[in-house]
């Protein structure tokens, strides 16, 4: 049976989701039979580097989330050491990360986004970059880590009172009325998509990863034809970043009748896919009847390096 080092922990804002989905993973690997040990990469790259080639797995299960661990860091570094690893490889996992790069792709790829910009956070400060309502969000983090909604009416400017240690840049965007819509991919087949309804706010990192915060209809009570359309972006998402393995596409579906007819935009894809108890994915394989051990499993024996 394959040796398995699950990559956990990480330096990222998403740590302790990392330590989390990380943890599950560990106990489902073993369950489908596999020998697996931990590696926590929130130290130095050399001892990270040390533990990997004293453990020699056969296979890296990557459980890390946000910068370093799913923007090709840590891709580059496994290709490297010559050690297959579950998710995309590097180019996609960066591409993805790059929120105003994937935008691009995503436009490319005949696929509708929010409007925005990539500004600094002075050009911010200067004035609304965008008509109200508009949103604030990190170019390179995920998890909704330091997203903001600026609304009209807000006394506040962007960033009042809120920890920024995500960099100069900022990617800012129109704001789209209507639903929180996610859907996976698995392979290159979409699974389901998934309404989420929090009970206050929007899906924000403390609605994600607090149980009873948010209501996920599964599937999501949608048009067929507006269901399938969201499947259809999704793979088109995963297939246009290069994404292999698992991601997992947002979106928005504007059916306010506000802008003169209901339509689908596409936020972001994540290539690291949380694995918590409260996440997305293993709640859309159970709905396909796949189990949490042989989601992970899958995982596993799609797992490889860049070529």
């Amino acid at each position: 049976m394959k040796r398995v080092t699950v990559l956990l922990g990480g330096l990222s804002a998403e740590r302790e989701v990392s330590l989390a989905s990380g943890t599950n993973c560990v106990e489902a690997l073993k369950e489908a039979g596999y020998t697996v040990s931990t590696v926590d990469a929130g130290k130095d790259l050399v001892d990270v580097i040390t533990e990997l080639r004293a453990q020699k797995p056969d296979v890296v299960f990557n459980a890390l989330h946000g910068r370093y661990g799913e923007d090709g860091n840590i891709q580059g570094v496994l290709n490297l050491l010559k050690i297959p690893y579950t998710h995309s490889g590097l180019m996609a996992s960066s591409l993805a990360m790059d929120k105003n790069m994937a935008k691009r792709l995503f436009v490319s790829a005949g696929l509708r986004v929010p409007d925005g910009k990539l500004l600094t956070r002075a050009e911010v400060l200067k004035g609304d970059p965008l008509p109200r309502p508009y949103v604030v969000k990190p170019f390179n983090e995920g998890s909704s880590v330091g997203v903001s909604i600026i609304r009209p009416g807000d006394n506040a400017k962007p960033f009042d009172g809120i920890d920024w240690p995500f960099g100069d840049l900022v990617l800012a965007e129109r704001f789209i009325p209507g639903r929180e819509l996610t859907c996976g991919v698995m392979g290159d087949k979409p699974m389901a998509v998934t309404e989420l309804r929090p009970h206050s706010g929007f899906y924000d990192y403390a609605n994600k990863y607090t149980g009873g915060r948010t209501d996920h209809l599964i599937p999501a009570p949608l048009p067929a034809d507006v269901y399938a359309e969201v499947q259809r972006m999704a793979v088109a998402a995963h297939q246009v970043l290069g994404c292999r393995g698992v991601s997992r596409s947002d979106f928005r579906y504007d059916d306010t009748g506000k802008g003169g007819k209901d339509e689908i935009y596409l936020l972001e894809t994540n290539t690291q896919p949380g694995m918590t108890e409260l996440s997305l994915v293993p709640e859309m394989a159970r709905h396909a009847e796949i189990s949490y051990p042989q989601l992970v499993s899958w995982m596993v024996e799609h797992a490889r390096c860049d070529a």
